[in-house]
């Protein structure tokens, strides 16, 4: 099996794509459908029974992960077998439509799960799996109140038996991960080791002494297991961590199964190509006189001979940018600035009813320590297979980790102008609402695998409807900032293939990103490690937003007059995590 770097994955694990039980089931092939999905369901829980617990699906509480040899070999065929059953076995003219659609989304699940398994092989070549089972598998039991906590505690006990064997298990089977990933992994551990020294004691401070006694004699086993595993990472797996990271032809693949657009890779990168060149000269067209004032380096009407067109934009552009870049926060003040550029946001919104969106309150708060790497903020929905639940948007203290010079350099990227359409992309409305809608769909499916091309698409789509709708009093200051951000997830859809798929060095991709994309270097090195231990992550806006753009030219031409952009984003998450072909037909129906 050749070992790759693990796709697109942020704690470990895939929520792969279920079918609920839709309604309308008529004859024999839909219940043969529904059967297999709950039976395949059922398999990929019971081989991640850690991520069974975190979607809500209660069975495997008392199993733990086992990566051994003779129970992964196992896994393909069973994969496959399932393959087979739904190919041969199901009549595709005999299932109802909405089983028809699923259908396809279940081969590609399947597709998507043997890849994963036979040519990513993380349990080899990410440490972060473990890492996230190590911290999840005894957390998501005793932070999760779904029953009561002696019962919960029972479970736990069942866990930590067998954490001793997967700490064995982790040591034998990585290999030379990529050092990105080790590095990462060993930041992470820390926190890990103080969630068990510090907070599981007041976790379980209630539960009654027999179930308390019973999991506290594993415990005593356990933390030893994770010092030791601590301490491989650093001496034993760090030094030989020279594996690549780059997926190479699984990344191809992985796209291929997941897009699901109207859009091919091709003409996205032709779009992209395009949409860059227009974003930078409309940047430097607000530039210009802006240039003029701010103690200008030449005549920027009469610019020296020999500046390329490229150049000439590079050298107003970023000259401004270093102009304004004071106007910022301290390290101690930026998440408080983005609460409250939130709450600006959300009173925007109920002032001008510019978009739906919904009543409940999102939390913003600081992200855990264990759960920090590159990514800035992660947003954490209620259990799948759940009711009802909070939403909570969590930001990396991203600047608090790095040295001075470096703090200041990521400090120069959140100015006043672009913190707020910073936060309108990533916190609120950000991913929030088109998620929150999402899940609102009956449909198990579209819970348990939303789609990230338009929950991650759909806001960069939006931040423009709140600078035309007059938010900030058309700064042009904070334009400028919203181009770039706009100019930032061109630049990354750009980098993820070119990184992953092609031959683009570190120092390619930050040259792109600092003197086309005007990027701080702190700003650069932090997205260079994001795509490296998330591949697909950084792609996943431009692509959403590219095929949003695509489905919007077809409705406002259906619609003429009667359009509405508040009315085109309601109904464009109504149906649920689709692919963007399916979704492209419901709209125009």
């Amino acid at each position: 099996m050749r070992k790759t770097a693990l796709f697109a994955i942020a704690c470990g694990f895939v929520l792969l794509a279920g079918v609920g039980m839709l309604q309308s089931q008529q004859g024999p092939d839909d219940a043969k459908f529904t059967k297999l999905v709950d039976a395949y369901l059922e398999s990929y829980w019971k081989f991640y029974p850690t991520a069974a617990t975190l979607a809500g699906f209660y069975k495997f509480n008392d199993k733990l992960e086992d990566f051994s040899e003779s129970v992964v070999e196992k896994r393909g065929p069973e994969i496959e077998s399932f393959n087979k059953e739904l190919t041969t076995k199901i009549s595709v003219d005999k299932l109802n439509p909405d089983f028809q659609i699923d259908r396809q989304l279940l081969l590609e699940t399947l597709d998507i799960d043997l890849l994963r398994l036979e040519h990513i092989v993380p349990q080899e070549y990410n440490p972060l799996l473990y890492d996230d089972i190590l911290l999840n598998s005894i957390r998501g039991l005793l932070i999760k109140e779904f029953a009561p906590l002696d019962a919960r505690l029972k479970s736990a006990t069942e866990r930590a038996k067998k954490i001793p064997e997967l700490v064995k298990q982790a040591k034998a089977n990585l290999k030379t991960p990529p050092k990105e990933y080790t590095e990462t992994a060993i930041k992470q551990f820390g926190a890990i080791l103080d969630f068990y020294k510090s907070d599981v004691p007041k976790l379980i401070e209630a539960g009654a002494p027999p179930a308390k006694a019973a999991f506290q004699a594993e415990m005593a086993k356990v933390i030893p297991a994770l010092e030791d595993y601590q301490r491989f990472l650093q001496n034993d797996l760090l030094p030989k961590s020279t594996g690549n990271f780059r997926l190479g032809e699984a990344h191809a693949r992985m796209f291929q199964l997941s897009l699901g657009g109207t859009l091919q890779l091709n003409e996205l990168s032709a779009l992209a190509k395009a949409d860059a060149t227009n974003l930078r000269t409309e940047m430097f067209k607000i530039c210009f006189s802006y240039y003029k004032i701010m103690d200008p380096k030449f005549d920027v009407e009469h610019p020296p001979a020999n500046l390329t067109q490229d150049g000439l934009i590079n050298s107003v552009v970023s000259h401004v940018f270093n102009k304004i870049k004071s106007a910022q926060p301290t390290k101690d003040e930026l998440l408080a600035r983005i609460k409250s550029t939130a709450d600006r946001i959300k009173a925007f919104i109920a002032r001008t009813s510019l978009l739906d969106v919904p009543d409940e309150a999102l939390s913003i708060d600081a992200m855990p320590a264990f759960s920090r790497d590159a990514i800035l903020t992660k947003l954490e929905s209620p259990s799948p297979y759940e009711g009802a639940g909070v939403y909570a948007l969590f930001v990396n203290p991203y600047v608090e980790s790095l040295p001075d010079d470096q703090a200041q350099s990521f400090l120069d990227e959140f100015t006043n102008d672009y913190i707020p359409v910073w936060t309108m992309q990533k916190v609120f409305p950000g991913s929030y609402v088109p998620a929150y809608f999402n899940r609102k769909n009956s449909s198990l499916l579209r819970k348990l695998s939303p789609s990230q091309l338009l929950i991650q698409g759909w806001p960069l789509y939006a931040q423009d409807m709140f600078i035309y709708a007059g938010f900030g009093n058309y700064d042009l200051k904070q334009r400028l900032n919203e181009l770039k951000l706009k100019l930032q997830a061109v630049i990354d859809f750009q980098l993820d293939v070119n990184i992953h798929e092609g031959s683009y060095t570190k120092e390619q991709a930050i040259r792109l990103m600092t003197v086309n994309g005007f990027q701080t270097p702190a700003e650069a090195e932090r997205k260079w490690n994001m795509i490296a231990l998330h591949p697909g992550e950084a792609a996943y806006p431009y692509i959403g937003y590219r095929e949003i753009l695509d489905i919007e030219k077809d409705y406002k031409q259906a619609k003429g007059q009667a359009f509405s952009q508040k009315e085109f984003l309601s109904k464009l998450v109504s149906f649920g995590s689709l692919p963007f072909r399916i979704i492209k037909l419901r709209m125009m129906q």
